[in-house]
Formats: structure tokens, sequence, C-alpha cells
């Protein structure tokens, strides 16, 4: 009997070693190889139910006609906003999060608004069709218009779109289907690799919207190849916390419109609910102000959130004061204190600092700077921050407050919801003065603080 032959596959970049090592040789990354089959020479598309298509012709750029893409809507309003308005025709949407989060039933209320006007199609790789119809019915979708199949080979699926010819497919999930074609295991990096590209073929060839659920790994990002995140058109992620009621979805990529968008759902008994006003979710609500709570107008795609960032600062008892940030990043954090040390004189070298932005969502830009800076000395003085102040700026390394990207948003934002001081960059000072809002422009973190102090007394 002929000796079954393997090769290792890195499941980040997709490329194949003849033995393993603790380092991917193509991309460098560690840990990342894992055994697969190697596959025999013949043609993986010998099996597929449409033939390749035409070569197209080379044209000249100023030829081609500049048309937009027709979107139609998902029937929820967050998930349109994410997706950039809405799916596309042919389009392919890969959607990721942790076991429990809710991707599969927020696709499924989906389709259950879609049914009403689209044929669609539910492939469930994970569940049986009985399972599928008891969460249908907890979330009052059971008379909608769905077709339901429980398959994980490729083939038939192919064939089934061919047969039934749906506009919108979910495959739930991508790591579940396998081709006959390859004779490794499910889920391996082969047939998730394959299974994804044929998919995404047939979506191309026949304009049906196909939307794939992906595994995540232990470390948050998507199970398999990278290569998949490169295949698909738009690529969402689940965020915030099973424990938690609310839900973030974002987009990492998207080529049919602006990436970084956010959606906020909470978690009912009738399903996920959109939120219509995200920025309640991330702030405390005192009584009466506390020290180390600053409040922050971010922005998230088109949309501004006001979050709240608290800071603990306490006296260390170790050699080494410790630096923790829950959804900031922890070495800018480390870069504030040196630069509030440097140039406004405060020093926290023997004082543990503690960061954290309520509600469970990730700050990722600069503009939260001037706002960590200010919890942080709130703490620091055991003295609140005067009631309704918003801050929002970048901060350098020199000690000068840059400005922030779409200031005249964030500010409407905050006076909308009852803010009455605003201390900012002074680049992003408007022209205009907003009706009950009082700005407050700076240039340099120890100016902020001596205007911090005049709006104390």
């Amino acid at each position: 009997m002929a000796k079954i032959k393997t090769n290792y596959s890195c499941t980040e970049c997709g490329g194949v070693a003849n033995k393993w090592a603790g380092q991917c040789p193509a991309c460098g990354q560690w840990n990342t190889l894992v055994e697969s089959l190697v596959e025999t020479g013949t043609n993986r598309y010998s099996q597929a139910p449409q033939s390749l298509a035409q070569t197209a012709p080379v044209l000249q750029l100023s030829e081609i006609d500049a048309l937009e893409v027709p979107r139609f809507s998902t029937g929820i309003d967050e998930f349109d906003r994410v997706l950039g308005g809405g799916l596309v025709s042919g389009g392919v949407v890969l959607i990721g999060g942790d076991p429990g989060i809710g991707k599969s039933t927020l696709l499924l209320q989906a389709l259950a608004e879609m049914a009403k006007h689209k044929r669609v199609l539910y492939v469930s790789g994970e569940e049986s069709g009985a399972q599928i119809a008891l969460r249908s019915k907890r979330l009052g979708v059971e008379n909608s218009e769905l077709k339901l199949q429980a398959e994980i080979q490729l083939e038939k699926i192919l064939s089934t779109l061919i047969q039934h010819k749906p506009q919108v497919v979910v495959i739930d999930s991508i790591q579940t289907m396998y081709s006959d074609a390859l004779s490794s295991a499910p889920g391996s990096v082969a047939q998730v690799r394959e299974c994804a590209a044929q998919l995404t073929r047939a979506a191309k060839l026949s304009d049906v919207t196909i939307i794939m659920v992906g595994h995540v790994t232990k470390e948050g990002a998507l199970a398999g190849p990278r290569v998949l995140e490169h295949i698909v058109d738009t690529v969402l992620y689940f965020e915030g916390d099973t424990h938690s009621s609310f839900r973030l979805v974002r987009a990492i990529k998207n080529r049919f419109g602006a990436v970084n968008e956010l959606g906020v759902f909470a978690m009912t008994e009738r399903g996920l609910k959109g939120v219509s006003n995200p920025s309640a979710l991330f702030l405390s609500q005192h009584d009466t102000p506390v020290p180390g709570a600053c409040v922050m107008v971010t922005q998230e795609g088109s949309r501004p959130l006001l979050v709240e960032i608290q800071a603990l600062v306490d006296a260390s008892h170790a050699p080494n004061a410790r630096r923790l940030s829950v959804g900031l990043e922890q070495n800018r954090l480390a870069m504030l204190l040196a630069v509030l040390h440097r140039h406004a004189g405060i020093a926290a070298f023997d004082q543990d600092v503690f960061i954290n932005a309520v509600g469970g969502v990730k700050i990722v830009e600069p503009a939260a700077d001037l706002a960590v800076l200010m919890a942080i000395h709130s703490s620091m003085r055991n003295r609140p921050l005067p009631r309704g102040l918003v801050v929002f700026g970048e901060v350098g390394l020199a000690g000068e407050i840059r400005p922030a990207p779409r200031g005249q948003e964030r500010l409407r934002e905050a006076a909308k919801l009852g803010f009455t001081i605003a201390l900012i960059p002074k680049a992003n000072a408007p022209k205009q003065q907003i009706d009950g809002l009082q700005i407050v422009a700076v240039d340099r973190i120890d100016q902020a603080l001596s205007k911090l102090r005049e709006l104390e007394e």
C-alpha cells in the first residue's frame, strides 16, 4: 500500500513546507505550520459545475464606464451601516467572531428580512434543520420564505445554487465545508482555501451574494489562511463580551464602501436589535462627578461616539510600577506618561496607572490622548473634572496637541447630548459658535492643564 504523503501548510500565509518547523520559512510567523495531506495532480476545477469564465479583453482605463455599485438593504439598519449601505450583488462577505457572540442569529434575522423580496438560502454545516427551526421560532421569523439546506459538501452546495438560483446565500460556516477534489479533512488549510475560492468564483459568475461565517482563533483572528481575507470583498468582525448584552460589528475591509464603520447591537430575547444611540452605552452614569473620569468623542467611520475614559492612579508597592490599559493601546499609555512628566512636570514613575474605556469599546485613534491625560491628572489629584466637559485631541512627543479629523462633527455630537464645555486642539476650533457649547482651544499640554484649573475655579 502506498504511503500517504503529507506536508505542512502555514495558517497565516498559506506557504508549504516539506517538514515541520517552529517558524514558517515563507512569512516568519511562529507555530503556524499544520500538517495536511498532499493533494493529487488532478484538476481541482474538473468537478466544478460551471466552466471557467472567458478571458476578459484588455481595455483602456478611459474607455471603461465608472458605474456606481447598486446595493440592497438587509432589513437591519445597523448591519447596512457596517456594510457601507447594504449588500452588493456578486459580493462575498466574511464575518467572524467568538463562539456564541451572535453571528448566526444576526444572519438568520437578516435573511428572514431579505426573504420578503429576494430568494435567499441558508446553508448550515454546524446545525441541523431542527435546531435552526427552533432558533427561528425563538426569533419570531419561523413563517418567513427562507430556504434551508444542511450540507457540508461543496459540490452539492454549488449544484443547489444552479438549481434554485438564490440571490443571497449564507454559508455557516466555511470551516465545516469540504470538496471531493481534495482528500484532506474539513477545516484544513487546503479545504478552507479551496472552498472559499470556489464559492467566490460562483458568486462572481452568477451575481449571487454570499455571506460566509468564519471561526476565530484564541487570539481573535480568523482561523485558516490569511488568504481568506484577501479573497472576499468585505470582512466583518463581531466584538464584545459574551457575558454582556451589547455587540459591536466592525468592518475591517470593504471593497464597496468605507472601512472602520461600526454597528452596535443589543442582544435580547428576540435576537439582536440595533442601537440607535450607542453613545449612551459607553458613558457611565454617575450621580455626582467622580475623579478619574473623562468623556471623549471618538470617530468610528462616519459616526461620532462619546466614550468615557476612566483612570485610576495609585501608589505602587512594587519595584516596577504597573501600566495597564483596557480598550486603548498600552504602549501609547507609557508614552503619554512620559510626555506628562517632561512637558507638564507631573511624574507618575512611582504610581500604578490603570486606564479603561467604558463599555468594552476599543479605541485605536490617537485622538484619545488628551482625554487619557486629563483622566490621569484628575485621578492623581483626586478631583473630578468639571461637569459637562468633553475632550479630544492627539498629544505629540513635543507636548503639542494636534488636531483630530472631523472635529466639527464631534463637537456637534457632544452638544446634541448635552455637554457644555469642550477642551479641544486649537486647530479644531470652529469658526462659528456652537449653541450651548463653550469651546476651550489649546495647543500644548501645559496650557490644557492650566485651562482645566481655570474651569474648575
